[in-house]
């Protein structure tokens, strides 16, 4: 393990909570382990490692991300989103293969989200020419893929984009549309992880920008 691994592991430990661990454990199931750390001190641990470890290149940076990730400790896996957070400058397209790795695992939304919207999204935004085609070819194909969690990532990339005034509204309808092809038949009652991203998105441009809508039924 690196010593900024370390570092992020015996910090999380030592902020470690049962009580708040069998909250977790109650709230997202039994499918990992929780440390019982609060976001905040999950945030503020990464923050110190960063100021440990300053200097750490692209790839130091997504190996210590997939460090973090290996172990399925969900204090680890959100300081390894909110490295790449914090991180956001160095990352390339080359990194959205990682994240989905990420995301296929993570299998929370509340893993999936700030992974998607504060990272996938900004990321691919930046992104120009040859670079941005080949970005968004990767989330038309996680729209479409079988994985409800890879569709769902596909659908919240640009929500803070388009939330702020900008984004690509229309890859953000075409996606919608090739996940409402690849969707199960469900009942009326049931909503899905990228339904409820789809109205996520809708719901953060209906006041400021009430000319964008849907043009299918979903």
């Amino acid at each position: 393990m690196s010593a900024a691994g370390e570092f992020v592991d015996d910090t999380l430990q030592r902020e470690a909570s049962w009580y708040r661990a069998e909250e977790l454990r109650h709230r997202f199931g039994s499918g990992m382990q929780y440390y019982g750390a609060t976001v905040g001190a999950v945030r503020g641990t990464v923050r110190d490692a960063l100021r440990r470890h300053a200097g750490l290149t692209h790839d130091e940076i997504t190996a210590l991300s997939s460090e973090l990730w290996e172990v399925p400790v969900y204090e680890r896996r959100l300081a390894a989103v909110v490295l790449l957070q914090s991180k956001l400058e160095l990352l390339t397209n080359s990194d959205l293969t990682r994240m989905e790795g990420f995301v296929r695992e993570a299998q929370l939304p509340t893993l999936v989200d700030p992974l998607t919207v504060d990272v996938v999204g900004p990321l691919v935004e930046r992104l120009e020419r040859q670079a941005r085609v080949r970005a968004n070819a990767v989330l038309d194909r996680w729209a479409g893929d079988p994985d409800v969690w890879l569709r769902r990532a596909a659908l919240m990339a640009p929500l803070r984009a388009l939330r702020s005034g900008g984004g690509d509204w229309d890859g953000f309808v075409r996606r919608a549309r090739i996940a409402a092809e690849a969707l199960p038949a469900l009942t009326t009652a049931d909503r899905s992880p990228e339904q409820e991203a789809v109205d996520a998105v809708l719901d953060a441009v209906a006041e400021r920008r009430p000319e964008l809508r849907l043009a299918f039924r979903r």
